[in-house]
């Protein structure tokens, strides 16, 4: 499963984003480290389910919109020097290496200092925060890569010593494929001696391997009282910034379970069909005051935007039933796989169970009822049937 982390200073509405994001029951309060210990948890990717162009609706979604599972971790503040073990740095970082891509909450409103501590709004700079975690990030692995580096000083003493491979088996424990440190060391220029290695080099390859691994989007959380300019300039910040109100999400989530309103996540409106009180009447008027100035709560919006935009993930619906749209129990539509643009039926395959793809035969674009190739590149929305000796 795809997996999301949310980071940023402890304070900055992580753990608020993170209950609203999966309504799980995780603490939230007003101070620093309120998250210790990880939590995990399953948020989804908002997309158009395939069953709209068919008479009906296919019952695994809520009147055309799918919701694909992604793994959500929310780990311990951040403060300054985390990368140098600072507060739960060597813990919150640790925690990263497996995520797919970073959400960095900010503070947009500025009520938080670096520490997270709570200070008169507007007297805190949030702008402070745009590069913040990258920086921790590339610092942390910079680290790493220092404090392993007379390991492959010895190795390169070997006559067989190649640096790809070992900077590749150094690499590869932060969560960075094969590819994704052979590209990095593509597009680097470096000594083939590491004895001839600066800090600037190894800090140069820790920059290009973080990019490459973990890809950052900042969620300008407390939108709803931030000023218009604390927006403005993190838009300005040079990295994908999505406005929000976790807050206001995780109060439309809880209505809406209540039968109070009529919301689906990444709506941007919703309908009060329920009896409210005033005080509650007038708290749902101002979240739909911020919902339209900034086309919604931004929460689905910002996870949306990492799965699809940042990370260019397509949906795709594997069926053993061509015509029918439906598994072997009739279920129409029963699953969703998020894959990396480019990926192949046999990729689907190999999602759907090992055994599938090792005994991948071919497959059928359901809409079509046609053939097609190993190589046909899977588009969002696309059903397909996989032929298998596993089947």
């Amino acid at each position: 499963m795809l997996s999301l982390a949310l980071a940023g200073k402890p304070n900055a509405g992580k753990s608020t984003f993170y209950r609203a994001a999966t309504m799980a029951d995780v603490d939230v309060g007003n101070y620093p480290f309120t998250t210790i210990d990880p939590n995990r948890g399953v948020t989804h990717a908002r997309t158009q389910c395939p069953c709209l162009d068919r008479e009906e609706r296919c019952g695994n979604c809520e009147d055309g919109v799918r919701y694909v599972p992604v793994e959500l971790l929310d780990v311990a503040g951040l403060v300054p020097g985390a990368h140098e073990g600072r507060g739960l740095g060597n813990q919150f970082l640790d925690a990263l290496t497996d995520a797919d891509a970073i959400l960095a909450v900010v503070d947009a409103a500025g009520e938080t200092n670096d520490e997270g501590e709570p200070v008169e709004v507007g007297t805190y700079d949030p702008v402070r925060e745009a590069d913040f975690v990258e920086a921790e990030l590339e610092q942390w692995l910079a680290g790493i890569i220092e404090r392993n580096w007379e390991s492959v000083v010895r190795k390169s003493r070997s006559p067989d010593f190649d640096i790809d491979e070992a900077l590749t088996e150094m690499l590869t424990g932060f969560g960075a494929t094969e590819y994704d440190v052979a590209a990095s060391l593509r597009a680097v220029s470096y000594p083939e001696d590491p004895q001839q290695w600066t800090d600037d080099d190894r800090e140069r390859l820790a920059r290009d391997v973080r990019e490459r691994t973990k890809p950052i989007v900042l969620v300008a959380n407390k939108a709803d009282v931030a000023p218009a300019e604390n927006l403005d300039r993190l838009n300005e910040a040079g990295k994908p910034v999505i406005p929000a109100t976790a807050d206001g999400e995780r109060a439309l989530r809880t209505a809406a379970e209540s039968g109070v309103v009529d919301y689906l996540p990444g709506d941007n409106d919703f309908e009060i069909s329920g009896a409210v009180s005033d005080a509650q009447q007038q708290g749902l008027e101002t979240i739909r005051e911020v919902m339209n100035t900034h086309g919604g709560t931004g929460v689905q919006r910002a996870i949306d935007t990492v799965v699809y935009d940042v990370l260019d993930m397509v949906t795709a619906y594997p069926v053993q039933n061509e015509t029918r749209w439906t598994d072997g129990t009739g279920d129409v539509l029963p699953d969703a796989f998020l894959l990396p643009r480019g990926s192949t039926p046999k990729d689907l395959a190999y999602a759907v169970h090992s055994d599938i793809g090792e005994g991948y035969l071919h497959a059928v674009d359901a809409r079509s009822n046609r053939r097609i190739g190993e190589d046909y590149e899977l588009e969002s929305g696309d059903v397909i049937k996989i032929v298998s000796t596993a089947n």
